[in-house]
Order: structure tokens, then C-alpha cells, then sequence
């Protein structure tokens, strides 16, 4: 067998074509990964409907949350071995820069992010450098492994590394979708006091409340910052969360803080909010902080969290496609349809 399915972005903003491609060959340091579940996420949404982010080159196959079974290994390969079950790093990085040496390797120097510099996951077979698989826990199954490097990772980051939430902390969630559902989830484990979730779908409300979230607030009905003050009696927030990436929502995230409280910007778009007055903002000592995907770190630990039963995310795969109805299950996502938290794909099926 030399080639196989693949579904291939030939145009930004059109529909994907499922085509058949040769079977990519492993560099030396490289391994050939059977694609068993691969998860879609905003990014994707971005790049196959709305056409608003750029890629590489087309055609191009997209896919970035992946997890399957070595199907073959480069000769330089070390440390795997044909039928180990894998999950993968959503970018090659280059294991060599200052922030691959540091650990932070979100901000590679030359990373490659499948689906949008590289051919991706969304097909029977993906190629990816050895040192960005991790060997993934019988414990967890594909599908919940793809989606963890991303749409769990990426809220992990958030309220880890950069929010560096603390125990007892009050934490604000704008944006309730899947990278939301799962910070609030998280920030319940890592102890939060309180949990304030901010979205405009009320099936996204509902969810957060079911998740754990303490207080759920529409801000098309009402202002986020000023029910946070009146119903919990605080200022403000410790450290608020933004998943969303448009100017309002982010204005939103910054008046919902406290004295020294944190944002930390998940959502990436175009757009260029405002800070609040710089005599309040100054004056309250305020932080706001960018983040980026995750690091390795982060996958493998939370890892060790679902392996441990400490996270549980059995209710985070809402739908599962074939890869025939690839472009059913982006429109599944796009449009919110059935209070949905993940879609995956699953090539073999």
C-alpha cells in the first residue's frame, strides 16, 4: 500500500477535499503515525470555513490534535517502536532553539504547525519528528488523547504557566466553548474558590454550571463586571481567562479584575481592544498576559492527571466522524450545533 485519504485544503474558506496522497515517508528522526483520532478545533475552523488565517502553502492536509499507533520509524529514531500508541505535539518544533532547550516550546523559533505549515492529521498516516510523540497511557483512548494536546493543554497553559493560579483564587472564564469548558473544568481541580463563566450561548452557560462554575453571566444581557461585584461581593476577579480573541471580549475579561489581578489572553484574532484608564489599570496593579498553546509539559502532565482520575473528560468528545463527513464535522463545530465541546475525526473508521 503506497498511498491513502487525506483531507486536503485546497482553497482557504471552501470546503475540504478528501483525496487520495501518497503515504509520506519518515525522515531519520521522524516516525509514521496511523492516524486513529484526530481533533478539530477553532483553529480549524478558521482555516477550512472562514479563511481568515493564512497558510503555508496549499494544497495542505490540516489536522493538528492527533493520536494513533507508530505504523514505521526513521533510522535515527530512538525511544519508540512499531505499535506504540502515540500522541503528538500539534507543531514539529525544532528541539533546538532557546525556548525547545528552555522547555517552552510554543515558542519554537521554527515551529511547524501541522495543518497550517505541514501536512497534518486529518488522514490515515501523518509524519512527525520523534521528539515531539509522547507514548500515551493505556488508560486513555485516542480520542480523548487527541483532543487533550490542544483543547486541553492550551487552557492547562493558561491557568498554569502563565495565570499561575493558586488555590482559593476567584477565576472568570470568557468564552464557555471548548478551550473555556475545559479551563473551567481545570480550574475546579487546581482549586479554585469560585467560578465565574461569561458567554453569550446559553447551552455554553449551561454547561459551564454543570462543569462548575459558580456564577454564569450573559454579557449581552448584563454587565459581567458589575453582577461579579454585586453577587460575590469582590472587586473583582484574581485571574480572568480569555477564549474568544475579539476586541469586546477581551474588554470584558480586563473589567471583570481585581486588585491585582491577572488576564491571561487565549483567543488570537485581528482585532485591537483597549486597556480600561491607565489610573485604574496602573493604580490596581493589573496584569495582562499573553498565551500560547502549551508546552510538552503540559501534555504530559496532563496525561498523568486523566491516568491518575484526577481530570475526568469523558463528556469532552461530543461527536465522532469518519473522514469521508470531514467537512459535516467542522460544520458540527462552526455552528455550535448540540451545546458541542469537541468534534474528533477518525480515519480508520
Amino acid at each position: 500500500m503506497s498511498t491513502m485519504l487525506a483531507a486536503r485544503l485546497i482553497e482557504p474558506g471552501k470546503p475540504l477535499r478528501v483525496e487520495e496522497v501518497p503515504i509520506p515517508k519518515p525522515a531519520p528522526d521522524e516516525i509514521l503515525l496511523e492516524v486513529h483520532a484526530c481533533g478539530l478545533c477553532g483553529t480549524d475552523i478558521h482555516l477550512a470555513i472562514d479563511g481568515d488565517i493564512p497558510v503555508e502553502h496549499t494544497p495542505i492536509t490540516l489536522g493538528h490534535e492527533a493520536a494513533g499507533v507508530v505504523a514505521a520509524l526513521g533510522n535515527d529514531t530512538k525511544g519508540f517502536t512499531i505499535g506504540d500508541r502515540v500522541a503528538l505535539f500539534p507543531a514539529a518544533s525544532c528541539g533546538d532553539c532557546p525556548y525547545c532547550r528552555a522547555g517552552r516550546e510554543s515558542l519554537c523559533d521554527k515551529s511547524k504547525v501541522y495543518g497550517m505549515a505541514r501536512d497534518g492529521a486529518l488522514a490515515h498516516y501523518v509524519v512527525a519528528p520523534a521528539r515531539c510523540a509522547f507514548v500515551l497511557p493505556r488508560e486513555i483512548p485516542f480520542d480523548v488523547a487527541a483532543i487533550a494536546t490542544d483543547g486541553v493543554a492550551t487552557p492547562f497553559h493558561a491557568l498554569r504557566a502563565r495565570g499561575q493560579l493558586q488555590k482559593g483564587e476567584t477565576v472568570a472564564v470568557v468564552g464557555c466553548g471548548g478551550l473555556g469548558s475545559h479551563a473551567i473544568l481545570i480550574a475546579k481541580m487546581m482549586g479554585a474558590s469560585t467560578i465565574v463563566a461569561i458567554d453569550t450561548n446559553a447551552p455554553a452557560l449551561e454547561r459551564a454550571k454543570a462543569l462548575g462554575a459558580d456564577l454564569a453571566i450573559n454579557p449581552a444581557e448584563a454587565d459581567a463586571s458589575k453582577v461579579i461585584r454585586k453577587t460575590l461581593g469582590i472587586s473583582g476577579v484574581d485571574l480572568a481567562l480569555e477564549f474568544v480573541g475579539r476586541a469586546e471580549t477581551v474588554e470584558i475579561t480586563l473589567r471583570c479584575l481585581g486588585k491585582a489581578g491577572r488576564a491571561v489572553l487565549v483567543g488570537v484574532g485581528m482585532d485591537q481592544p483597549k486597556l480600561p484608564r491607565l489610573i485604574s489599570f496602573i493604580g490596581r496593579e493589573q496584569s495582562v498576559l499573553g498565551s500560547f498553546g502549551m508546552d510538552g509539559a503540559d501534555i504530559r502532565d496532563i496525561y498523568e492527571l486523566i491516568a491518575q482520575g484526577r481530570l475526568d473528560l469523558s463528556d469532552s468528545v461530543s461527536a465522532r466522524y469518519p473522514l469521508a463527513r470531514v467537512n459535516e464535522a467542522l460544520q458540527h463545530l462552526a455552528t455550535k450545533r448540540d451545546g458541542v465541546v469537541r468534534v474528533v475525526v477518525e480515519p480508520k473508521t
